[in-house]
């Protein structure tokens, strides 16, 4: 997962709102969002390689999603796979936060996560290593730190912020056309992380699409207060829409 916008405890109708891109190489064996068999609680995607997941919820208001901190040598296939965290969070019982603690920033190269329930969100990067209380309010993440002003991560937020402002019923749609915005940001605004220029370019756009690499799928999730769930899926194919899921449920 490389964007995550959401908005937290800010709109007269939903607690919580988020509007996120998995970007991935398209090589990568991935199963679209759906209750896991092994799993019935869980309601995710699945990365089929390491059997994890970049973004879900459960019927019992758990949510967590996962971006990678883009760091090019820093990987390390010996540690274990980011996204069991987020399954292992969704499957597991202990609060957020306690959650957090449980976790040893050195069996993983670098992450950036959000844990939450219908009541409490937290933000935690294994670099810093600060578990924090996401504050009310529209944020953005990408593959650094938490509103760090990267141009995809300003242009998201404040997007999100603005069709929020102006709606108390949220429209998929919407939330998708955000989603869908290619462009891609002038070279002065550019991060350098360590990949490129040309690359740097290609990955500015909140959605991607290169010969091997882009966006494989866009997810919107709406938590009302009176905890409705709304979470659907749209999946890409080398970057042309496949198919689109919408799953709706009350939290138990």
């Amino acid at each position: 997962m490389c964007l995550i916008n959401f908005q937290y405890k800010s709109h007269p109708k939903y607690k919580l709102v988020i509007a996120a891109n998995r970007d991935e190489f398209y090589g990568r064996p991935t199963a679209a969002a759906q209750f896991w068999e092994e799993e019935p609680n869980i309601l995710a995607g699945r990365d089929l390689l390491q059997n994890g997941t970049w973004l879900g919820v459960t019927k019992n208001g758990r949510f967590a999603a996962l971006t990678n901190f883009r760091d090019p040598s820093e990987m390390d296939p010996r540690k274990i796979s980011r996204g069991m965290i987020v399954r292992n969070f969704l499957a597991g019982h202990q609060s957020p936060e306690e959650f957090l603690k449980t976790l040893n920033k050195e069996d993983y190269t670098g992450f950036n996560v959000l844990v939450g329930d219908t009541n409490h969100l937290f933000y935690y990067n294994n670099l810093q290593g600060d578990i924090t209380e996401v504050p009310p309010g529209t944020h953005g993440l990408s593959n650094h730190y938490l509103n760090t002003p990267w141009p995809k991560v300003v242009k998201g937020r404040k997007n999100l912020e603005a069709y929020l402002s102006t709606t108390g019923e949220v429209q998929l749609d919407s939330l998708f056309h955000i989603l869908s915005d290619a462009e891609q940001a002038p070279d002065s605004h550019l991060p350098e992380t360590g990949v490129g220029l040309d690359f740097e370019r290609k990955l500015s756009s909140i959605f991607i699409k290169t010969p091997d690499y882009g966006t494989r799928s866009a997810t919107v999730v709406l938590v009302d207060h009176d905890n409705h769930v709304t979470f659907a899926e749209r999946t890409y194919e080398k970057g042309e829409f496949k198919e689109q899921k919408t799953f709706e449920f009350t939290v138990q």
